[in-house]
């Protein structure tokens, strides 16, 4: 994920902002509510006041059910603990940040394969029903910023054999890398130099 971390930083700086506010290799944790702290991909801190955060996860396979459920938990308890110690006052005079999701998903058979629910006792919501794990993750990604636990969300998938050449997709144009970049720009063109 470097390679993103280094576009991300890169599209912060071309947006106005000094690289000495920019943290991607050290400096990166946060305080929390439920736990002391949490380390971020890339975070924005300038003048003390925390403009951005941003965490960039992937997945391949083969084991996509279990690397799902950790992946959603995470991210849901990530953005959780982010808003209740600023809600608290954790993070100081710090205007409302700008909290980023970029995921990258293997595009492999297994990926692309309906998946079944278990519904024992009551029903699943029914755009889970035969969704694949690339359905899930759009569903996922879209529902974080629906719910506003994420400002901005991205997804693309990239085949293993391809991948290290640049070569990925995007499966919903509501997650593209380019939405990504472009909220992230709006946000930190405000506290530019």
């Amino acid at each position: 994920m470097d390679g993103f971390i280094d576009l991300f930083s890169r599209v912060v700086t071309d947006a106005g902002i000094a690289e000495r506010f920019v943290f991607r290799k050290k400096a990166l944790d946060l305080p929390g509510y439920f736990r002391p702290t949490k380390r971020w991909d890339l975070l924005v801190v300038k003048d003390g006041r925390l403009l951005v955060a941003l965490e960039a996860k992937s997945q391949v396979g083969p084991s996509f059910g279990n690397n799902f459920n950790n992946r959603t938990e995470e991210a849901m308890g990530s953005a959780l603990d982010l808003w209740t110690a600023y809600r608290e006052g954790a993070l100081c005079a710090s205007p409302q940040p700008f909290l980023g999701y970029f995921f990258m998903l293997e595009d492999c058979e297994d990926s692309r394969r309906p998946v079944q629910v278990q519904q024992p006792h009551f029903d699943v919501f029914p755009e889970f029903v035969n969704a694949s794990y690339q359905k899930r993750y759009q569903l996922f990604c879209n529902k974080l910023v629906l719910e506003r636990h994420y400002s901005a969300a991205a997804l693309i998938t990239s085949q293993r054999d391809s991948g290290l050449s640049g070569s990925y997709s995007e499966p919903l144009p509501e997650l593209s890398l380019t939405s990504l970049i472009r909220s992230l720009v709006a946000h930190v063109i405000a506290y530019a130099d």
